[in-house]
């Protein structure tokens, strides 16, 4: 069962430090995103974020596509 506690101003204080924190930011994320003894909110910002990340990939590569559509004709 997942942890109902609240998470303090000093929790999501280190939560943010981690995930400035390049490489550890996505291996952290994963981890709070997967496990199942994490914090409900935290997990669900985990994967809000993990999706976010996706989204942005998704539009790199949309845009990357279409600058080399535009530049190698």
């Amino acid at each position: 069962m997942k942890n109902q506690d609240t998470l303090s101003v000093g929790d999501w204080m280190i939560i943010l430090l981690l995930i400035s924190i390049p490489v550890i930011n996505i291996i952290m994320l994963f981890v709070w995103a997967l496990s199942s003894d994490t914090n409900e909110t935290k997990s669900n910002f985990a994967k809000a974020v993990l999706m976010w990340f996706v989204v942005i990939i998704i539009i790199w590569i949309l845009l990357f596509a279409s600058l080399a559509g535009i530049f190698y004709k």
